[in-house]
């Protein structure tokens, strides 16, 4: 038998099923479901010393578990010194086990691990249905070695739902397991 992540196994055995409750859907593809983790980081510093963005790729390898590549700016800002096409940061796209994987590990190991944790602002909705965190520190995330790391970065991770508002989303990502806030 083939594996299949923990969080996808409880999303088609029991969240399906409280969302419809919740939100009354009359088919199950109506149910807004996680499409994609897409987590990106800057590096500024990099238009001075290429290697940090080498760095970035690394780390954001080992947290993913898949390749990070680099972007490249897409114009030329003379106050920052940067020129078009330059890699001035790094992403990965997450779909599938990998994204499951990736949200389990957050949820359960990476931000317990950090200080003074209330849980995430629920503020990060864009009114479309899709949620951005920021985290200061890549240390929380076990796979990073405090010893090997140069310079603490913080980073992007961008949940992007087919979620049609903010609420059902919110919805969503509460049963995935994401501590949010209570007001």
């Amino acid at each position: 038998m083939a594996y299949v992540a923990r969080l996808k196994k409880e999303y088609k055995e029991r969240i399906i099923a409280a969302l419809t409750e919740e939100f009354g859907y009359r088919n199950v593809m109506q149910v807004p479901k996680l499409e994609k983790i897409v987590v990106s980081r800057g590096v500024g510093a990099a238009v001075a010393d290429k290697k940090l963005i080498d760095h970035a790729v690394d780390e954001m390898t080992m947290i993913t578990g898949q390749k990070a590549v680099p972007t490249m700016s897409k114009k030329d800002v003379a106050a920052f010194k940067l020129r078009k096409g330059m890699p001035i940061g790094a992403k990965v796209t997450l779909r599938g086990e990998r994204m499951y994987e990736f949200l389990d590990r957050l949820v359960t190991s990476a931000l317990p691990r950090v200080r003074d944790f209330q849980g995430i602002k629920a503020t990060g909705f864009d009114g479309r249905g899709n949620y951005n965190l920021g985290i200061t520190e890549q240390i929380i995330f076990p796979e990073i070695n405090i010893d090997k790391i140069n310079r603490i970065n913080g980073m992007d991770i961008t949940f992007v739902t087919s979620a049609e508002t903010d609420k059902e989303a919110k919805s969503l990502l509460t049963e995935l397991g994401l501590p949010f806030k209570k007001n």
